[in-house]
């Protein structure tokens, strides 16, 4: 079963063509199903992805769905509350013997539908990725994927007043980068404006991340006219960010990434400046 999904990124139209090979829960590492037996579950349609095509939470995606399978994946979703799975299909090697593909199940986000464009051929979908989730079965492979999906939010020792200053840090250096951007006719804005309120969703309170957990998420996003070695470091990036289950880090991290985006886009301005001249 072939999954064909064109996306629009940054302005460019690309095409994520994974293959579903045999595999099951089973693929999923044991350090991947740490969950209390009482933790919040639910049953949700799966979109998968290829490994550079991580989502985070509070990133927005426009998907172009036109297969049928897809569409009636987008049925379901919109009548289980705007809700499915953005998750990584991620090539694994069961020994060196066996020539058979397998894939584990990574990096899921649970996707909110935003809005709905009906086109000729399909639909364009926005989403915006809510919060980490873990995919612990599948439950229907046909016409499209479906799994029982707990949250993964993180374990932290800290006091809210310890991550504020780094909160308000992160949020200072997005609004400085946004500016910048804002030269290059871009901006980020965009994901720090819905990270910094409480979503509204008809959803488990539990697959909800914290403010600050979503806030630290925010930063993980492209530059404007950004090459492609900066696209790679930002996917490498992702996965940091999607690994980490330490807020402090994170934001800590986040940081670190603006900061350096920061002095990049300033460059970029001072070299459009002087080819202006």
């Amino acid at each position: 079963m072939s999954f064909s999904c064109s996306f629009f990124l940054n302005g460019a139209l690309k095409l994520a063509t994974p293959h579903l090979y045999p595999f099951s829960a089973n693929s999923i590492s044991k350090r991947q199903l740490r969950f209390s037996p009482n933790a919040t579950s639910l049953e949700l349609p799966l979109l998968p992805f290829n490994t550079n095509e991580i989502l985070v939470p509070s990133e927005c995606k426009i998907l172009h769905l036109y297969e049928a399978r897809y569409l009636a994946l987008l049925e379901e979703s919109l009548s289980r509350k705007k809700l499915f799975v953005h998750f990584v299909l991620d090539p694994i090697a069961i020994n060196e013997s066996s020539t058979e593909a397998s894939f584990a199940a990574r990096y899921g986000c649970l996707v909110l539908i935003e809005n709905l464009e009906q086109l000729d051929v399909g639909a364009l979908v926005t989403i915006r990725g809510i919060g980490r989730v873990k995919i612990i079965s599948f439950v229907q492979a046909d016409p499209y994927l479906k799994g029982e999906v707990m949250p993964m939010q993180d374990r932290n020792l800290y006091s809210p007043s310890d991550m504020n200053s780094l909160v308000l840090a992160v949020k200072e250096a997005v609004y400085n980068l946004n500016n910048l951007e804002m030269k290059l006719k871009t901006h980020i804005l965009n994901s720090l404006l819905w990270a910094d309120k409480e979503p509204s969703l008809d959803c488990e309170e539990a697959f909800i991340p914290s403010l600050p957990e979503r806030i630290s998420f925010a930063a993980f996003q492209p530059v404007s006219r950004a090459t492609q070695s900066e696209l790679l470091k930002l996917q490498r990036e992702k996965v940091k960010a999607m690994d980490l289950r330490d807020t402090k880090r994170r934001l800590n991290h986040s940081l670190q990434y603006l900061n350096d985006n920061i002095s990049l886009v300033a460059a970029k301005l001072a070299i459009q400046s002087l080819e202006m001249q």
